[in-house]
C-alpha cells in the first residue's frame, strides 16, 4: 500500500516540474520574435539566410527537425526539446548544418550550442510553442528561431 502512495507522489511531482517549465517557456515566449536583434539575439524565420558581416559567416535557418515539447496547455512527464538546423558557412569553409536543441542532454546528443569557426552558436527562443489547438504538424514552414554568436577564446582554429 505505502509503494502506491509513493508512486503516486512522484506521478505529482513530475507533473509539477513540467508546469514549471512550461511557466518559463512561457516568458520565453512573450519577447518579441520579430525584430531582426534584440540583446545580441539574431533572430530568423524558417527558411531565412542571412549573411552576418561582423561575423563573416552566412548562416541559413534550415528548418526544425524535431519538436516534441509538451503543448502548453496539457500536462506531461517531460517538456520535450526543439531541434532547429541550422547551416553555416564561412568565408573560407564549406557549408555545414549543426542541430541546436532547446535542452542540453548528452544522452540524447541534445546540444544547445555548436562550434564553428571559432565561434560558438548558441539556441536561444523556438517560436511558436504547440498548443492542442495547434499542433506540431500545423506549425511547419511558421518557426522562428533567436541564435546568438560569440567568439570562442578556446578555439581560435578555422572549420
Amino acid at each position: 500500500m505505502q509503494y502506491k502512495i509513493i508512486i503516486v507522489s512522484l506521478g505529482l511531482l513530475f507533473l509539477l516540474n513540467c508546469n514549471a517549465q512550461k511557466s518559463t517557456a512561457t516568458d520565453l515566449r512573450t519577447k518579441n520574435m520579430e525584430s531582426s536583434t534584440k540583446e545580441n539575439i539574431i533572430y530568423f524565420k524558417e527558411g531565412e539566410n542571412k549573411f552576418l558581416k561582423e561575423y563573416e559567416m552566412n548562416v541559413t535557418f534550415k528548418g526544425i527537425s524535431e519538436d516534441s515539447r509538451c503543448p502548453k496547455d496539457v500536462n506531461c512527464i517531460w517538456a520535450g526539446v526543439a531541434i532547429a538546423q541550422i547551416e553555416v558557412m564561412g568565408l573560407a569553409t564549406r557549408p555545414i548544418t549543426i542541430s541546436l536543441a532547446t535542452t542540453n542532454n548528452d544522452g540524447k546528443n541534445y546540444h544547445n550550442s555548436a562550434e564553428f569557426n571559432g565561434y560558438s552558436i548558441s539556441l536561444h527562443e523556438v517560436a511558436p510553442y504547440p498548443s492542442s489547438q495547434n499542433p506540431v504538424k500545423s506549425l511547419k514552414g511558421q518557426y522562428k528561431i533567436g541564435i546568438t554568436i560569440n567568439k570562442d577564446e578556446n578555439s581560435p582554429t578555422t572549420k
